[in-house]
């Protein structure tokens, strides 16, 4: 199996949301594909503003395609105004600066019908409920209280930062946190198949509950909502997190119907 490529991502970015973006592509992706992949990685906030890209050459062993397919979607990524390149020594591939998950993230909210939002809410809950469930039975204490420990230290409000001092977190620093955080407790369900579907649609949920968590009370719901089904995992009570996370994925699309609503009346 390919090693993944080493990056330099900003403190708290969800790590296994990022190694999902540079898994192999299927036999069918050419550069269309690659593009795709990282554009969604780009505008959702997984890859960030500033970022440096592996080189190309790890990128295609990496995605299992060839240099120069690579080469054609970077063109492509170029194109669309989402990576520059730069020559010469300290060059390379970087995400453009100016790249904007939330603007993105409002612009997807706004183009979702009804139907298909409440269908990706449902597909959630179907995957994560069921991760959860295998989570309460298989997980050890320790790693249970590991995930809390790493939630807790994060406040939805406060945090220190590299220089000691604290600070009030963004929405996407948060949101890298709670990703990671809740995929995490999936994976503890220790299912390859679920587990890499939850990754999957965390990644596409993500950006629209970042649209709701733009300010400190706001991170302060979603992080007491997470410690929830923590504390009901590591007590094996499955029948709680599935009302947990129902309940959580209720409100959710109400209020996301809401912005909608708004952002079409702009």
């Amino acid at each position: 199996m390919p090693q993944l490529p080493q990056t330099e991502p900003e403190a708290g970015v969800p790590s296994r949301l990022r190694n999902a973006v540079f898994q192999a592509v299927a036999d069918e992706g050419k550069a269309a594909l690659v593009e795709r992949r990282l554009s969604v990685a780009i505008n959702r906030g997984v890859l960030q503003a500033g970022e440096r890209l592996p080189p190309e050459s790890e990128l295609a062993k990496s995605l299992g395609v060839s240099p120069v397919t690579v080469r054609e979607a970077l063109v492509l990524l170029r194109q669309r105004g989402l990576v520059t390149t730069k020559r010469g020594r300290g060059g390379g591939s970087f995400v453009t600066a100016g790249a904007d998950p939330a603007s993105h993230a409002a612009d997807e909210l706004a183009s979702t019908s009804r139907t298909a939002l409440r269908d990706l809410a449902a597909h959630y809950f179907a995957v994560t409920a069921g991760c959860l469930e295998l989570a309460a039975s298989r997980a050890a204490p320790s790693e249970v209280d590991a995930i809390r420990s790493r939630l807790t230290a994060f406040g939805g409000n406060l945090t220190p930062n590299t220089d000691g001092q604290v600070v009030q977190p963004t929405p996407a620093q948060w949101r890298h946190v709670a990703d990671d955080v809740v995929v995490e407790l999936c994976a503890l369900g220790q299912s390859v198949r679920l587990t890499k579907e939850q990754m999957r649609v965390q990644s596409e949920v993500s950006p629209l509950l970042g649209l709701l968590a733009v300010d400190s009370s706001e991170r302060e719901v979603q992080r007491g909502e997470i410690l929830k089904l923590v504390d009901e995992v590591e007590r094996g009570d499955v029948a709680g997190a599935r009302e947990t996370l129902r309940s959580t994925m209720l409100d959710v699309v109400g209020r996301l119907e809401e912005k909608r609503r708004l952002l079409t009346e702009q």
